[in-house]
Formats: C-alpha cells, structure tokens, sequence
C-alpha cells in the first residue's frame, strides 16, 4: 500500500497506518522519539521510549537524519539545540506544557538581578529562551546530583518547578536555594490524602512517586512519622522502570501520569501497577496520536527550530544535562 492509498484508509485500520509508518521511517531516514506519557500505540512504535534525559540523549547520538519527537514542544526544542545537524519534528504544535509555560525568560532575568552572581539550575520543562538564561539544565532524574555538583558556598535559582525544587533541597539540605512556584497541572493535583487512601486499599503496594506530585514533601513528612508505612520509592519516570523491575514487590501504586503504566505493565507483565488516580492523565502528551504521526512524516511536519543565538547560549547548560546522571 502506498501513501496516496492510504489516505483513503479509514482511521481504524491502524495496522495499514502503523505499516506505512514504518515504511516513511525508513524512507525519512527518521527515529522516533516517545515520552512515557505518550499512549500506547505511540509507545510501541517508537524507537526509543523513556524520560527527558533519556531521550534527550538518544537524540544527541542518533545516526539518523530525522527526529521525530512524540512528546511536548520543550523536549523537540531540546533535540534541535543538540542536534543542529538533524531535522527535529514534533506531530502536534500545540503540544505544550504548563510547567514550562510558568516562566518566561523576562521573568528568569528579572529574578537573576535579584540575586546577583546565584548559579540558575533549570528543569528541563522550560523553553529554550529560559535555558539560554541558565547555568544548568536537570531532569527530575537527575536533579539532585547537579545541585550537589554546585559548590556549597553559591546561591542556587531553581525553576520552575516547586515541588521537584523543594524535594532537592530537602534531600540536598541546600539552605541557599530559591525555589520559582511553578507547577505540572497534572502533578500538582495529587493530594497526600489520595496516597495515604489508596495505599490503604493495596497495604502489600510499593508506591513509586514522582517529585513534582504536589502530595511529595507533606507525605514524606507524614511518612516519617508513621515507619510502618509501605516503601516508598521516589523516582523520575525512568527510575519508576527501574524500580519496578529489581523490587521483589508484586504490586505497585504509581503517582504520576497515567501514561507510564503502559510500558511498566508490558515490561513486568507479572506484576500489578496501580494509578493513584484514574484522571491523572495531560492532555498536552495525549495530542500526539498515530495519525498525527504518519501525517507528521508524510508531510514532513512540523519542523522545530531554534533561534540561533538561544540555541547557542542553551546548549552548554543542556550539555551538562546531559553529562551528569
């Protein structure tokens, strides 16, 4: 079946779609990237499948000379600036991220003047305007370890998230950090009564939880009041998978979004993950479908580029992202 056959296949007949895909893939030259949070079908078609950094590195060493990013815009900014040499696609422009969008370069030079000669840690859902302002890029799965590669002595801007920067700084003990109040919508709505309820429903449950969930430190605090409680394994996307995989547990209660339970379920099919809420679900992550997808790399579509200066100034703080995990 070609490409102009194709389109006159109805959408439900994803395994024509997902069979021509493969075709463009190859005929483009092309990887695809996919987030946890992405649906199913993207998952099982793409590549490579895991967390910012992962990804990001992925893209940084891929032979290819297409990338096709199945995940929100920050993280196609992020392919470009690294691989300049490639060409960066993301299926759906509208694919945003309301933690990124909860600063803005204006407002991080604003706050850099504030406080004079403090080294800018910034997560990597920022957009790549606010990474050119910064000294560091992390992950959540790797934040801690940057900010302990910062000497003691310097001042700390950490954005934009609150909830991760707030568990940095109580893991670090780094009293000089200042924390940007931004938030994952999604994230920010778990509450610490929702794990405590649904830990009580599974009491034999490892709970694997991620530290931008707005329920992280009052649980944390309640948790070390109460030692009886189930182990609790505080983690990046990416180290929930490892997790799931070495824990001897057999149940698991998952505290971020819902996407993640698809690869956890297919890589440890003997084991149960339990979202903490069903409606834990972005619907920034969720825009990129198979369609999009095959038109993306019929069409050629959308192509992500970044200033050449930003992309410039963004790419030491990337880089070192990307060197420490």
């Amino acid at each position: 079946m070609n490409t102009k056959d194709l389109e006159n296949v109805p959408v439900s007949d994803h395994a024509a779609m997902i069979e021509e895909i493969k075709e463009l893939r190859k005929k483009r030259n092309a990887v695809i990237l996919a987030h946890n949070y992405q649906i199913a079908e993207i998952q099982d078609i793409a590549d490579f499948v895991g967390d910012s950094l992962g990804l990001a590195q992925q893209a940084a060493k891929t032979v290819s000379k297409t990338v096709v990013f199945c995940g929100v815009h920050f993280m196609a900014e992020t392919a470009a600036i690294l691989c300049p040499d490639k060409r960066v696609l993301i299926p759906d422009l509208d694919a945003g991220c309301s933690l990124a969008a909860s600063i803005n370069a204006h407002q991080l030079r604003q706050w850099k003047k504030e406080h004079p000669g403090a080294v800018v840690v910034s997560y990597v859902n920022t957009t790549a305007e606010v990474k050119a302002e910064s000294d560091y890029c992390c992950t959540s799965g790797n934040a801690v370890k940057i900010v302990q590669a910062i000497p003691v002595e310097k001042e700390i801007l950490f954005l934009p998230d609150m909830f991760l920067g707030s568990w940095v700084k109580k893991v670090t003990g780094r009293q000089n950090m200042q924390i940007w109040m931004g938030e994952c919508h999604v994230h920010a709505a778990m509450r610490p009564e929702m794990v405590t309820e649904k830990l009580k429903q599974y009491p034999q449950a490892e709970l694997l939880i991620h530290p931008e969930c707005g329920c992280l430190t009052p649980f944390l605090d309640h948790l070390a009041d109460d030692p009886k409680l189930q182990p609790v394994k505080v983690a990046s996307t990416e180290g929930m998978i490892r997790e799931a995989k070495q824990s001897t547990a057999k149940e698991f209660v998952v505290a971020t979004e819902e996407g993640i339970l698809h690869r956890l379920q297919k890589q440890n099919p003997e084991k149960t993950f339990i979202p903490i809420a069903p409606e834990m679900t972005c619907q920034f992550m969720k825009m990129i479908t198979l369609e999009k997808l095959y038109k993306s790399l019929r069409d050629d579509v959308y192509h992500v580029t970044v200033d050449e200066d930003i992309a410039h100034r963004a790419r030491l703080p990337i880089e070192r992202m990307v060197s420490i995990f």
